[in-house]
């Protein structure tokens, strides 16, 4: 289709999930990318799934054909995508329509003969060709085809001298130039290669033989030959069109020369016309060159076109520029470290202001206060320097523990809760990890630093150093650092869910019996996901602190502390999809994109329609709907 892997166009997410329950015979592997009988698509959510090539082609390609009936681009790319999986049978009937409603007639003919030489209907794709020649006058492109047709024949004279004279209409079709040149390779050695490539050349308007004869000068290590070469392409083919950028960035990354793409591709690309592979290329040997703005401004360019597809390759360009990012901001000595400590209470996703309050209500009585302080972590190669890097497992979960906790005290108990995150606002902004544990008294005294002041503080340390991860919970007395209670849960790294549970309700326990707090009815609107969603949950906890934390000012510094915007979004999103029916990851999600919008609105503009389907697709019970509803029109709000 027009994309690389494949948008279905309408139908309900919901319909398409069930379509992908129809899997071929056998058990599938464990990789379904790799398996050849699949087909990766996306649902209007975005999200990736893997369909039996069969059932593709039986259920969902007429379809996906009927709606794009009188599309003739669409109906172009869905044609040329069928082929390439192998479904040439079923496509003959739309490249005929395609030759009848499609205003670029060269293009209909080619793709009806096209389907019918790989549908072995060899005299149908000559009478195609060939009438078009009769209508129109010859054509590059047609010629090669006829050309493939006398291949098929075994007419080899025939189909060589057609191919010949296919180049000499228009010297610059690729699949031409190639199948000629592969001929004198066969015949004449590298030698005969470079010879027909020269033929070429010096035909009138030849520019696409010059790509070739650039990379033989650059495997020759002849960069100026090569550069005097690409040159002279980009100046005959201004605007250049995609392949010819995805070959000069390709080959001259091949060879290393990361700046020389810099130079030639970066003033010519265009994201909308020349796509992710071009972008890709350009991305990397920014990187590579350490050009890391000019890099991350051209993802986010290509973030805002949109393409589910590409999604993937951008996410991981933006952990990569992250990471160098931090690994070229140096905290230059200890003594220039600047740390205070941000406060926030109640449930991370519960703001003061946030509509979704009037479902949860206000703890009654004298509540206690608990202050929850996390940020610590013994982890691999943390070293004992301080140093700046891109968040990491460890870090997270540092970060989401005390997040977790406050929210399970919070309801599970007559309680106000408030988290403590150590914040670094010098030499530049970002979150601080600690790889040794805060002592007692330290924690009392930040808690007790706080207005109106705690009355206990829950410290909980990491130790991820080796499987299992273990976390170690320290309760403590804020007026005086005595410590009343301690718990230790252990758990695999990828399955919190096995340990943090059962550590809350043993806080809880620790809090009634040193704490004097009073055990509540849990209210049902809130659900902390269990099972393997907890895991995910807790991500979507820490991140939501990083986006509030980015929208401070002093977030500011040598980059934008926030990064991964869209991933964070896409994130709740499937978290929200695998729990449909669950009020409290539809709040953090909207309340996400409400932070987000702060600071990024344009990046949560893009999922309007995505938001807009999720709450007519999957609509929560009421109350909670309604109240959903309103944060979801203030945060698609323009």
């Amino acid at each position: 289709m027009s994309f690389f892997k494949r948008l279905l166009w309408g139908g309900s997410a919901a319909s398409l999930a069930a379509a992908t329950t129809i899997t071929a015979q056998g058990a599938p592997p464990s990789d379904p990318a790799k398996d050849p009988n699949m087909i990766q698509v996306y649902d209007a959510y975005g999200r990736e799934m893997y369909i039996a090539k069969e059932t593709y082609r039986k259920t969902i390609l007429p379809d996906v054909l009927k709606q794009e009936w009188q599309n003739p681009d669409r109906l172009y790319t869905t044609i040329i995508q069928s082929l390439k999986d192998g479904f040439t049978a079923d496509v003959v009937d739309a490249a005929k329509q395609l030759q009848l409603i499609d205003a670029n007639v060269e293009r209909g003919a080619v793709t009806l003969g096209v389907v019918y030489l790989q549908n072995k209907r060899l005299d149908d794709a000559e009478g195609v060709l060939n009438g078009f020649v009769r209508q129109h006058g010859e054509n590059g492109i047609i010629l090669t085809n006829l050309a493939k047709v006398y291949s098929f024949r075994g007419d080899t004279a025939r189909a060589d001298t057609t191919l010949w004279h296919a180049l000499e209409v228009d010297p610059n079709q690729e699949n031409a130039l190639l199948w000629f040149a592969a001929n004198a390779r066969e015949h004449g050695g590298p030698g005969g290669y470079l010879t027909a490539l020269r033929q070429v050349v010096m035909l009138p308007g030849s520019w696409r033989a010059k790509l070739w004869l650039a990379r033989d000068a650059l495997e020759k290590k002849d960069l100026d030959g090569a550069v005097s070469q690409y040159r002279q392409v980009l100046e005959q083919t201004d605007p250049a069109p995609t392949d010819v950028l995805i070959q000069i960035s390709g080959d001259l990354g091949n060879n290393s020369q990361l700046s020389t793409i810099v130079e030639l591709v970066a003033p010519r690309y265009r994201p909308v016309e020349h796509g992710i592979v071009v972008g890709n290329n350009l991305i990397k040997a920014l990187v590579d060159l350490g050009r890391l703005g000019p890099a991350r401004e051209l993802v986010q360019k290509l973030y805002a076109q949109n393409r589910m597809d590409w999604k993937q390759t951008l996410s991981y360009w933006d952990a990569e520029i992250a990471k160098a990012q931090a690994a070229s901001t140096p905290v230059d000595s200890p003594d220039k470290v600047r740390i205070s400590f941000l406060d926030d209470e109640g449930p991370i996703w519960l703001t003061e202001r946030s509509a979704a309050n009037e479902l949860f209500p206000a703890p009654m009585g004298e509540p206690v206060r608990i202050a929850f302080l996390g940020s610590s972590a013994e982890a691999q190669n943390m070293g004992d320097k301080i140093r700046t890097q891109a968040t990491d497992g460890p870090g997270r979960l540092s970060r989401a523990l005390p997040l977790f906790l406050a929210e399970q005290v919070r309801f599970g108990a007559v309680a106000n809760v408030r988290t403590l995150v150590p914040w670094m606002t010098a030499p530049h902004a970002g979150f601080v990890l600690c790889g040794t544990p805060w002592t007692d008294s330290a924690a009392a005294e930040y808690a007790r630093q706080k207005s109106p002041a705690c009355d206990y503080v829950v410290i909980t340390h990491l130790k991820a150093t080796a499987e299992p991860w273990q976390v170690d919970l320290r309760l403590v007395r804020t007026i005086d650092g005595t410590r009343l209670g301690t718990a230790v849960a252990t758990f695999p790294a990828a399955q919190p869910q096995v340990a943090l549970p059962s550590l809350a309700a043993d806080l809880l326990k620790q809090l009634v019996q040193h704490a004097g707090a009073t055990r509540t009815a849990v209210p049902s609107i809130y659900q902390a996901p269990a099972g393997g969603d907890l895991a995910p949950y807790l991500v979507r906890l820490e991140q939501l602190l990083a986006v509030r934390c980015g929208s401070m000012e002093n977030a500011k510094g040598p980059a934008d502390f926030l990064s991964g915007e869209r991933d964070i979004i896409d994130g709740n999103l499937q978290l929200c999809l695998s729990q449909p029916k669950n009020a409290t990851v539809r709040i953090l999600l909207l309340q996400t994109c409400l932070s987000m919008k702060r600071i990024r609105p344009a990046i949560v503009a893009e999922y309007r329609d995505k938001l807009q389907l999720l709450q007519r697709e999957h609509p929560l019970a009421e109350p909670a709907q309604s109240v959903v509803q309103r944060m979801a029109n203030e945060a698609v709000a323009e």
